[in-house]
C-alpha cells in the first residue's frame, strides 16, 4: 500500500512549474486570505530574531521545525480581511506562496513548483504577470525561484540548528492553556520549547561554538518570545471587541493565560 505524503501547509494542488503545462499562465494580485485559519506558520532560523518581536517562537513536536504561533484557536489573529497586520513580521513561508519547491529524485534536489489551486493564477486573458515569455521564464518567475532557493538554503541551515538542540536534549514538551471568561478552555499544544535550565548548563566550549554559529542568540530570542503568548490574548480580545456580539455574549478582555508545567 502506498503511503500518501501530506501536502505542505496552504498547498492543495502543487505542480512542478513547466513551460508545457503553464506557458500561458499569469499570476494576478492577491492577498493572504489563504492563511486566515493558520494558528501557526513555519519559519527558518534566519527569521527567528525578527519573528520573536511579534510572535511566540516555538518548535514543532514531531520534527523540531521552528514555528510562530499566530492564534490561540484555529484562526490567524494577524490576518483580517485578507491582509496581514501591518505591525507584524510576515513569515517568508507566507510571502513565497503560491510558489514553492518540490523534492526531486536527485538527492537533496528541489524544483520550483506552484499551487495550481490558488485563485491568483489565470489561464486566460492579460491580467496579471506572465510566468513565461518567449518560451523562457520571466524576470518575475526567476525572482520567485531565487526567493525559494534562498528559503531552501535557510531551511537546511535551520535543520542543523534544531538537530543540535536535540543532540543536547534541550527541547521539552509544552502546552499553553487559555481559560476564557465563560470558563471554557482553549489550548495550544504539540510544540516544544528550550529548557532554560538545561541550556544554562551547557559547557563553555559548546557555548562558544554556538555563539560563533549564531545559535546562542537564536535560543535567547526564542526564550524571550514566549512572553508573546500574552500579546496574542490581547490581540484576540481586541478582535472580539471589534466584532458585533449578541446581547447575551459575556466576552471580555480578562482572558488568562496559563502555561502548564513542563512535561
Amino acid at each position: 500500500m502506498t503511503t500518501q505524503v501530506p501536502l505542505p501547509m496552504f498547498y492543495k494542488a502543487p505542480e512542478l512549474l513547466s513551460l508545457a503545462a503553464h506557458g500561458d499562465w499569469r499570476l494576478r494580485g492577491g492577498d493572504v486570505a489563504f492563511a486566515a485559519q493558520a494558528a501557526f506558520v513555519p519559519i527558518v532560523a534566519s527569521e527567528i530574531a525578527a519573528a520573536a518581536s511579534t510572535y511566540p517562537v516555538v518548535f514543532a513536536k514531531d520534527d523540531a521545525q521552528p514555528i510562530v504561533v499566530t492564534g490561540i484557536e484555529q484562526a490567524n489573529l494577524f490576518v483580517d480581511e485578507g491582509l496581514w497586520a501591518e505591525d507584524a513580521y510576515v513569515p517568508a513561508y507566507v510571502r513565497r506562496y503560491p510558489f514553492g519547491f518540490i523534492a526531486t529524485v536527485n538527492p537533496d534536489g528541489y524544483a520550483l513548483a506552484i499551487d495550481t489551486s490558488s485563485p491568483r493564477f489565470g489561464r486566460e486573458g492579460e491580467e496579471g504577470t506572465a510566468l513565461f515569455e518567449n518560451d523562457e521564464p520571466t524576470a518575475f518567475t526567476r525572482q520567485a525561484l531565487n526567493f525559494c532557493e534562498a528559503f531552501q538554503m535557510d531551511a537546511s541551515a535551520t535543520r542543523a540548528f534544531t538537530e543540535a538542540l536535540r543532540e543536547q536534549d534541550l527541547l521539552i514538551d509544552q502546552r499553553a492553556d487559555v481559560v476564557l471568561p465563560d470558563g471554557a478552555h482553549r489550548g495550544v499544544e504539540g510544540f516544544q520549547i528550550v529548557d532554560a535550565e538545561r541550556f544554562a548548563k551547557l559547557d563553555d566550549a559548546l557555548v562558544l561554538d554556538w555563539h560563533r554559529k549564531g545559535w546562542l542568540a537564536l535560543v535567547h530570542f526564542h526564550l524571550g518570545s514566549l512572553q508573546r503568548f500574552q500579546a496574542l490574548l490581547v490581540r484576540r480580545a481586541r478582535r472580539q471587541e471589534a466584532t458585533p456580539t449578541s446581547p447575551g455574549d459575556a466576552s471580555s478582555v480578562s482572558d488568562e493565560l496559563l502555561v502548564a508545567e513542563k512535561a
